[in-house]
């Protein structure tokens, strides 16, 4: 019996094969679409989830609380972590990360190693990153031992044996031992490194004082907690013993620190310290995904439906010779069955096909194969069973529900409740396309505002050289000054984008009511030629000088948002008030224009900058436009003359800057290639619907011409119903989509407005898409030869 039905859906498809091909084609391609995002959602939400003891694993995070600011970050003080494990049983070990970078030299090449992370010796015990060679429990116990991934392993010694070797590390100055080899980090991880060093080497050797620091936040700390603790109660203990332990240091320093624990699975998708919480986009993915789904269920009920009339003479003459509802219910299933099988196995092709493009896309590998986790291919087998029966139902239920007499009688038509129904269908379908139409405009369009934004200060090639700021750098400078394509050189700590060593200093200044108040300010070291270089404005004030020795302990200036949370209005009202920060004393000389230190996600900060004309780490170099490469290699020569040592590294502000927007381009990239396809599978639908429209129309259309229809006529008549109904999805997707990106804007400290014609665009886009669409079927049927129609009917 089974069988039967099978055989019978499949001569059906069979014989009509544009309806078939529609059918499965626009499934086939919404499984694809629904399948990837799938894949890209599950690996979104592994990140961790590879540590056998991941509910046990937790991130030690700092909320940091002083006079003027609250700051919630992803570090922890320096021997914290001890204390707390020595101190709470519930705490089973513990383990710091230092993020570093040093060179190394080997065979007299110099490679600059910047994924470097100084850890506890307890590392392999808390997480599960695979040691392929070495001994967990000592790879990392003694100071200058090295644990290298296997790629690194084989960049340095190929097809040799690594353990035991040793290596030249930071400026050849010291020697270092290689105990372990281990897996390359898996891509899920947000704990990513090429090399670790064991921690000891900073606290024994480097700087034994950090065994004796407080409030030094240069290290993630994450701590492995007994099964069935009570979370929020071991976080009172923590802070408890805070209050007991370092109480008195806290009021000394204007500083309260209060800790927190966040699990590990959740760092990626919902943690704020520190970087951007990934599950809004996760969600709206998803949604994507079921939206597609849904689009493409919706044309397969609607061009079922749309049949309907052409079917019921077999429904009629099927239930005269005995068969009952539900027998042709199974039938009609059994066909919704079999076109989502093949749209399933279509679907496999395609999503095979295209993932290494995915991939490509996504700017990670989402998964090496479609097989590689069996659960995939399964899940995708269960959506397409379960739009065959949620899509299928429908119809099944509608056509076995037939009359046999008013069917062969001929009275039987199509009823204006399912064609209601039919619309209501297309209205969804375009008015999630209009919505996904004008979330792609506004993404692409944030992004061009956050990167054609003033952001305050000139970037045009300013090249930054990285040094170890030693008398050696005087030397490389005076060779860069013999260099005429070169128009100016700074030295600084810290550049905006975020190069440098980015720091905060609490900070104390006389404000308007002549009070000192306290401010956790930025922290910008920078030389007397920075200012200019960057074209940042003076609003009062003066710059520093190196003719002043004062003004190298003595001197500070500030930026405008200092100015405003200070209480002045007058910028030349703050010029000689007194600050005193990090033991430093002295007057403010000068006020800043604002300027954009990061990324236009976040507001600007108030910022200090002190002089410094020694020591600094950065040199930056602004060059003319003219022979860039040539220019580079000049100062590459310049760099190895005072640097011998040292690998050369270079970057460029505005790279800097175009960086930080990578994660909103990839969004934008994902969300439009998706948004093609959902106005894809709605394109093919109307074109499905426009086709039987017009066929069941045919002998209207044959006796219009006849008695003078123009062809254009004919196309209005045939279009004005489809582009109706699009008119109406734009009516309803407008307020739908202002409200969703304008959520979505909030996330940008500076953002674009939502103009009018952002809509208006998407709405025509769409009215001219399903134009498009519809008056292909509609020419056709309009040049047709009316007698052909007329004679066939």
């Amino acid at each position: 019996m089974i069988k039967n039905y099978f055989k019978i859906a499949f001569r059906n498809l069979w014989r009509h094969k544009g309806y078939s091909a529609i059918n499965i084609g626009g499934l086939a391609v919404g499984m694809t679409a629904g399948f990837l995002l799938l894949l890209y959602i599950g690996y979104e939400m592994s990140y961790e989830s590879f540590h056998s003891n991941k509910d046990q694993l937790y991130r030690v995070v700092t909320d940091i609380k002083t006079p003027s600011d609250d700051y919630k970050t992803p570090v922890v003080d320096w021997n914290i972590l001890s204390e707390i494990t020595t101190e709470f049983p519930e705490i089973q070990n513990s383990t710091r990360l230092f993020d570093t970078a040093f060179d190394v030299q080997i065979n007299g090449t110099n490679f600059n190693e910047d994924r470097v992370l100084g850890v506890d010796d307890t590392f392999f015990e808390i997480f599960d990153y695979k040691l392929l060679q070495g001994n967990p429990a000592e790879v990392l116990k003694t100071p200058f031992s090295l644990v290298l991934s296997e790629t690194t392993a084989k960049k340095y010694f190929g097809d040799e044996n690594a353990l035991g070797k040793t290596l030249k590390i930071m400026d050849d100055s010291r020697v270092a031992t290689i105990t372990g080899i281990m897996e390359d980090n898996p891509s899920n991880t947000q704990i990513k490194s090429d090399l670790l060093i064991s921690i000891s080497t900073y606290t024994e050797v480097l700087d034994p004082t950090l065994n004796q620091s407080w409030a030094d936040f240069s290290n993630r700390g994450f701590v492995l907690i007994n099964e069935n603790t009570d979370i929020e109660a071991l976080e009172t203990k923590i802070e408890a013993y805070n209050q007991r332990a370092h109480g008195d240091a806290m009021k000394e320093t204007e500083l309260e620190l209060i800790y927190f624990l966040e699990p590990i699975e959740d760092i990626y998708l919902y943690s704020e310290r520190g970087s951007t919480p990934q599950i809004g986009n996760v969600t709206i993915f998803l949604i994507v995904a079921l939206f597609i789904l849904l689009i493409a269920s919706i044309n397969f009920i609607n061009l079922t439906t749309a049949r309907s009339v052409e079917r019921a003479k077999e429904v009629g003459i099927r239930k005269v010779i005995g068969a009952q509802k539900g027998q042709l219910s199974i039938q009609f299933l059994s066909e919704s069955v079999l076109i989502c099988l093949f749209a399933f196995f279509l679907a496999v092709l395609f999503t095979w096909v295209a993932l290494p493009y995915f991939n490509e896309l996504a700017g990670k590998e989402i998964a090496a194969s479609i097989w590689e986790n069996p659960l995939y291919p399964l899940g995708l087998f269960g959506i397409a069973i379960l739009i065959a029966l949620f899509a299928g139902s429908y119809p099944a239920l509608v056509l076995s529900s037939f009359k046999p007499i008013q069917v062969l009688k001929g009275k039987f038509s199509s009823t204006s409740r399912g064609a209601l129904l039919r619309k209501g269908l297309v209205i969804s379908q375009f008015t999630i396309s209009v919505v996904m139409i004008v979330s792609t405009i506004i993404v692409y369009n944030q992004i061009n505002f956050m990167r054609n934004q003033d952001l305050g200060f000139n970037m045009d090639q300013v090249m930054i050289v990285e040094t170890d700021g030693s008398a050696q750098q005087k030397r490389m400078i005076d060779e860069l000054e013999k260099i005429p394509s070169i128009i100016s050189i700074s030295t600084a700590a810290t550049v905006p984008g975020g190069g440098g060593d980015n720091s905060q200093a609490l900070s104390k200044i006389v404000n308007q009511q002549g009070n000192e108040q306290t401010l956790t300010i930025e922290r910008y070291r920078i030389d007397d030629e920075y200012i200019d270089q960057f074209g940042l404005k003076l609003l009062a004030g003066r710059n520093f000088s190196r003719e002043l020795a004062t003004d190298s302990l003595n001197s500070m200036i500030i930026n405008e948002k200092a100015l405003r949370l200070l209480g002045y209005s007058d910028p030349q009202e703050v010029i000689g008030k007194g600050f005193d920060q990090w033991g430093r004393q002295g007057q403010v000389i000068g006020v800043v224009k604002d300027f954009h230190m990061t990324t236009l996600k976040e507001e600007i900060a108030p910022l200090s900058m002190v002089y410094n004309n020694t020591g600094n780490s950065l040199i930056n170099v602004k060059i003319s436009g003219v022979n860039v490469q040539q220019t580079v290699a000049q100062i590459e020569k310049s760099f190895h003359k005072s640097f011998p040592n040292k690998s050369f590294y270079y970057e460029f502000v505005n790279d800097l800057f175009h960086e930080q927007y990578q994660a909103e381009e990839l969004f934008g990239k994902l969300f439009l290639g998706f948004a093609l396809l959902a106005i894809f599978i709605s394109c093919l639908g109307l074109f499905g619907l426009a086709s039987y429209s017009t066929l069941q129309r045919r002998r209207e259309i044959g006796i219009r011409k006849v008695l003078g229809a123009s062809s254009l006529g004919i196309v209005n008549l045939l279009s004005k119903d489809f582009l109706k109904l699009v008119l109406i999805s734009v009516l309803i997707a407008t307020p739908i989509a202002w409200f969703v990106m304008d959520q979505w804007l909030q996330d940008f400290a500076y953002r674009m407005n939502l103009s009018w014609w952002i809509f208006a665009l998407a709405g025509a886009l769409a009215i001219g898409i399903a134009l498009f669409t519809v008056s292909f079927q509609a020419i056709k049927a309009a040049i047709a030869n009316p007698v052909n129609s007329i004679k066939t009917e």
